[in-house]
């Protein structure tokens, strides 16, 4: 079953209803935040489930009939109709769902809350969209994404059960915004992550990308952006390929080491006895918050009342050591609060950052207060 990782990607329980209406628990399979596509698998024997026909969205034109269906609202088995504006309408990176590797199919078949992960099919009942996204507060401009991108992410994370991406850190931009000049071919550099293989290797910002491990690369329009970028996700993970750039009347070729893209917000863990969660920090999230380096874990919530609570941590936190023992991941940090809280050890001293200022922490583990179940652990927000 195909739907949207916004959708299924964090669930811990999920239950199908089918065409007939029997309930079939399910298990993500895989899921992919950049095109938004997720995986499941059903629980059940049965060889007799209908399936859709899967089109190309490749053969799609602006002004064709489609039928967006859902449960818009909660008003399963669902249908709207309506025509495709734009077959390649580029979002990029903005708002709370990135897509970066994939255009959109734009139309005004309503896509309501409830529609997402529903298919977009044409006329011969081919699916050639998975409806995700539509506009806040304009009438019926939804978007779907392609279905021939959704079948390469479906067929990895079949395979594999996730889907691998290669990473250079640098945000690209259009020709257009540099020259009006159409000759001139490249894709700008609009930015490099301070923490990437590409600062490393010295790649800047203003400098124009002309090939990529031999490939040539152009974007004139945001349009082409996501060609780009696939071409340098596609590129193997930890693997050093030649970057031809253009830096004013300069060209030269950069050897980048790739590094694996990850998700933004990394994984996360619960630590009931002290009473916090504590997160992954990702290279995306170290940038946003300034920081140096991606050693040390991310205070992503904190019970009140807790033992946290009373030492002083807050979200948006970021504990670097613990005893003076240096917190390289989330693993480590997890294997070091379970040392001290199996040996009940009493005090365990803290390396905090908090925004420019480092500052000690110490956690009192029989410092804590009754906790009120009904009150629920107080989330940071989102750095993304």
């Amino acid at each position: 079953v195909v739907t949207n990782e916004h959708v299924a990607g964090e669930s811990t329980v999920v239950r199908c209803v089918l065409y007939d209406k029997e309930e079939v628990d399910a298990q993500v399979v895989g899921a992919d935040p950049f095109t938004d596509i997720a995986v499941l698998k059903l629980d059940t024997d049965r060889t007799n489930l209908p399936v859709a026909r899967l089109g190309r969205s490749a053969e799609l034109e602006s002004g064709q009939t489609v039928l967006a269906l859902g449960s818009p609202h909660g008003l399963s088995r669902s249908v709207s109709k309506g025509i495709v504006s734009v077959t390649d309408r580029y979002l990029g990176e903005q708002g709370p769902m990135v897509s970066p590797y994939n255009t959109w199919i734009q139309t005004d078949a309503a896509i309501n809350h409830g529609n997402s992960g529903g298919p977009l099919v044409n006329l011969r009942g081919e699916v050639i969209g998975v409806n995700a996204r539509r506009l806040s507060g304009a009438d019926n401009v939804g978007f779907a994404i392609p279905i021939d991108t959704a079948r390469e992410v479906v067929n990895e994370i079949i395979e594999t059960g996730k889907v691998t991406r290669s990473w250079l850190g640098v945000s690209l931009q259009e020709m257009m915004a540099m020259t009006d000049d159409p000759s001139i071919e490249g894709v700008v550099v609009a930015d490099v992550d301070p923490l990437s293989p590409g600062a490393e290797a010295g790649l800047r910002p203003g400098d124009v990308i002309v090939a990529v491990d031999g490939t040539p690369t152009h974007a004139r329009f945001e349009e082409d952006l996501p060609r780009v970028l696939q071409t340098i996700a596609k590129l193997p993970v930890a693997t050093e390929v030649p970057i031809t750039v253009r830096r004013g009347d300069q060209t030269a070729t950069i050897d980048v080491r790739t590094e694996e893209k990850t998700d933004i917000r990394g994984g996360q863990i619960e630590l009931e006895g002290w009473g916090f969660t504590v997160a992954e920090l990702t290279s995306a999230i170290a940038r946003r918050a300034q920081l140096p380096s991606t050693d040390g874990v991310l205070v992503s919530g904190v019970q009140p009342g807790g033992i946290a609570a009373i030492a002083g941590l807050a979200p948006g936190d970021v504990i670097l050591t613990v005893d003076e023992q240096e917190v390289p991941d989330l693993g480590q940090f997890r294997r070091l609060y379970e040392e001290r809280l199996g040996t009940g050890q009493r005090l365990v001293l803290l390396e905090v950052r908090r925004a420019a200022l480092t500052r000690y922490v110490l956690v009192k583990q029989d410092a804590a207060e009754p906790l009120d179940p009904t009150q629920e652990i107080m989330d940071v927000e989102d750095l993304g």
